[in-house]
């Protein structure tokens, strides 16, 4: 059974950091790409960042390229989102997924930017 735990989330001021984390489990985590999307209230479900199965090659969506880093640790089973120079639009519950539609993605954190 595949498990994604995420952590990290909070509560920051807009040009602040948070560093998201993610354990996975019930699956072959090495052999998987894996991404974080993210859903802001009254929103859809938003692919935000993937990565390749060695970390070699990263993917992000427009509105966070240059400001968030995705990473990751095989041999931890661990999922990572660097998040910086966060600004209030990026309020959002975070999640890692398996997928970039995140069918199946873990309970999330929620992140909240504000003043």
């Amino acid at each position: 059974e595949v498990q994604l735990v995420e952590s990290g989330g909070g509560l920051v001021q807009p040009g602040g950091s948070l560093r998201l984390s993610c354990a996975a489990s019930g699956f072959s985590f090495s052999d998987s790409f894996m991404n974080w999307v993210r859903q802001a209230p009254g929103k859809e479900l938003e692919w935000v960042s993937e990565i390749s199965r060695s970390g070699r090659f990263t993917y992000y969506a427009a509105s966070v390229k240059g400001r968030f880093t995705i990473s990751r640790d095989n041999a931890k089973n661990s999922l990572y989102l660097q998040m910086n120079n966060l600004k209030t639009e990026d309020t959002a519950k975070y999640y890692c997924a398996l997928e970039r539609a995140g069918s199946r993605r873990g309970q999330g954190t929620q992140v909240t930017v504000s003043s």
